[in-house]
């Protein structure tokens, strides 16, 4: 029995250590939860705006989240992360900076979010299916024409922008 006892208390351990090592978030918008961090693969659950979940990890621009008795992975731009909920301060709130508003008083500045990091781009491969997947979308100039009068959008010429020009020194001792 003392035998069975032991690894039973160490998975325990474990699984109370990992717990304890995810960091709270708030759903941001009604979303659903993934089996891999892919929109394209099995839904899980659905989450409602405002929901509570335990952030467990990050890939890219999903998160594996666990919401209630489900656990899946959600898209990182919709949840913030922090117990504060939407109003929340975002005091060490890693993802925060991304879907919060920020305070006017400090300056913060946040480019975007690929999604991707160095390994990601070292592994990227050709996908045949992806790109068939994208061109599968593209429409024709008519069938855009049609879509465009069907909603009302009027065309509107824009000019151009003029040819580039070799830069002209600002001085003469920039010839030199």
């Amino acid at each position: 029995m003392k035998k069975f006892l032991i690894p039973v208390s160490a998975f325990l351990l474990c699984v109370s250590a990992a717990s304890a090592w995810a960091s709270p978030g708030t759903v941001l918008r009604n979303e659903q939860l993934f089996s891999q961090p892919t929109s394209g693969s099995r839904v899980e659950a659905n989450v409602a705006k405002g929901a509570s979940v335990n952030i467990l990890s990050k890939q890219g621009g999903w998160l594996r989240v666990t919401a209630g008795r489900s656990t899946g992975w959600i898209r990182l731009l919709s949840v913030r992360a922090g117990a504060g909920g939407s109003g929340g301060s975002g005091v060490g709130d890693v993802f925060g900076a991304a879907t919060t508003r920020s305070d006017p008083s400090r300056v913060v500045a946040v480019a975007g979010l690929r999604g991707l990091n160095d390994e990601d781009l070292k592994q990227a491969k050709f996908n045949a299916g992806e790109l068939a997947r994208l061109e599968a979308g593209t429409v024709t100039t008519s069938q855009a024409q049609s879509f465009a009068k069907q909603s009302g959008l009027a065309s509107v010429n824009v000019p151009g922008l003029p040819e580039p020009r070799p830069a002209q020194p600002s001085s003469s001792w920039e010839n030199n």
